[in-house]
């Protein structure tokens, strides 16, 4: 498997970006999620009980891989794909990707559950495309570093 990747992927520019990118979605996701909006979410929540966990039954090792796994998405296309290499083109691509990959997820989510009514569905996509488009920035700055 990773030999497939190795050539493109395991470069430390790559990973840097990751990491970075990692780190912005972590950080902003707490910012946006557990803190500006955590009330508003709250009331937009489905039918559905006991879905959300308080703050001291939070997996963090899980909160932080998927974080980082998000970051090194982003920083896989921009530094391999789409030779992205300034934070300009990864706020654009950013958004693009956040907006598209959320729009998937929520939409498909609400459809299929009672999580999270269509304003809260509607209201993460925001978020998640503005998350994406400052963590893109940051991947998009850090690849075009000479």
């Amino acid at each position: 498997f990773f030999k497939l990747f190795k050539p493109n992927f395991m470069n430390t520019k790559t990973i840097v970006a990751g990491i970075l990118a990692g780190v912005a979605y972590f950080f902003l996701g707490w910012i946006m999620y557990a803190t500006l909006l955590e009330s508003t979410f709250a009331s937009m929540q489905g039918s559905a009980t006991g879905v959300m966990r308080a703050d001291s039954d939070m997996v963090y090792w899980a909160l932080i891989l998927g974080s980082l796994g998000m970051g090194f998405t982003l920083a896989y296309v921009f530094g391999n794909w789409a030779g992205i290499s300034s934070a300009a083109g990864g706020i654009k691509a950013g958004a693009t990707m956040g907006f598209l990959i959320s729009l998937g997820f929520d939409m498909v989510g609400y459809a299929t559950s009672n999580i999270m009514q269509l304003n809260g569905a509607i209201l993460d996509i925001v978020v998640y495309t503005i998350n994406s488009a400052i963590a893109g920035a940051i991947a998009g700055w850090w690849l075009g570093r000479s």
